[in-house]
């Protein structure tokens, strides 16, 4: 796999930062593990809050950390001044999401100027035993800075 080149050298903070300002992750449960240029490992333990009717977590909660997961990888090598949204996805539910623990792992296959594209799998730990359980691909989009956009966003959200 290349090692990638981040673009801005506080890329870890900055990504950090975005990371800990998304509040679904928070309500999640999910928290970052590992992060380098153009790669992040996330973790999340089992709740039973984000079961399906089965008892296994349910793949909209699979495909939140791993579209998450991809966005953060993919931020990594974003210039400064740069926000980032999905444009797209595909995810492969491969086994029933059972386990203890959970981690979302993405890379980056190709950066862009405004599209980078990348490769997620997600893991469940059950019993000691790590099996994947669902892939994706996505494409994530650079978005350019704009003066007080996250400032409307919140007077938006709160009103």
């Amino acid at each position: 796999m290349p090692r990638f080149q981040p673009k801005n050298p506080d890329y870890r903070a900055i990504a950090i930062h975005t990371f800990e300002q998304q509040r679904a992750m928070k309500t999640l449960g999910i928290s970052i593990a590992r992060l380098e240029p153009g790669e992040v490992d996330l973790k999340m333990d089992y709740s039973l809050d984000l079961t399906q009717q089965h008892g296994f977590i349910h793949a909209g909660i699979i495909t939140a950390g791993l579209d998450n997961a991809s966005g953060i990888a993919a931020f990594t090598l974003m210039p400064a001044a740069t926000g980032i949204l999905t444009v797209e996805f595909k995810t492969n539910l491969l086994a029933p999401a059972r386990g203890e623990r959970f981690a979302f792992r993405a890379t980056v296959v190709k950066p862009g100027r405004t599209l980078t594209v990348c490769e997620a799998r997600a893991y469940a730990t059950h019993d000691g035993v790590e099996t994947l359980i669902a892939t994706m691909s996505g494409t994530l989009m650079a978005l350019s800075a704009r003066e007080g956009a996250a400032s409307q966003g919140r007077e938006r959200a709160s009103t």
